[in-house]
């Protein structure tokens, strides 16, 4: 079993950065794939990004790439999503994911309560 913990959302200005957190517990967190989730409101949940478990490989949504990077600290049990040059259209809820394999579908195991990210214009 696997709980998931996001944090380090928040109201930022257009331009801005933001770091996003998801703290896993659990022994078994490196083994996982983990991935970044977001859903707009009144909208379907979009994958963002994800990372092997040894953060080898790393894939991203065509809408963020070259302005968000994912990264994991397998020490601290601990995935990352370093988002910069946010726009009004990055606004949304984001969950983390942990499952066996790093893919841009919805299929993980387990997930995240998710951390509000709000981007004004």
């Amino acid at each position: 079993q696997v709980q998931l913990v996001e944090s380090g959302g928040g109201l930022v200005q257009a331009g801005a950065s933001l770091r996003l957190s998801c703290a896993a517990s659990g022994r078994t967190f490196s083994s996982y794939a983990m991935a970044w989730f977001r859903q707009a409101s009144g909208k379907e949940r979009v994958f963002v990004a994800t990372i092997t478990w040894n953060g080898g490989r790393r894939y991203y949504a065509d809408s963020v790439k070259g302005r968000f990077t994912i990264s994991r600290d397998n020490a601290k049990n601990t995935v990352y999503l370093q988002m910069n040059s946010l726009k009004p259209e990055d606004t949304a809820v984001y969950f983390c994911a942990a499952g066996p394999v790093a893919t841009m579908s919805n299929d993980y195991e387990y997930w995240g309560q998710g951390t509000q990210v709000t981007v004004s214009s």
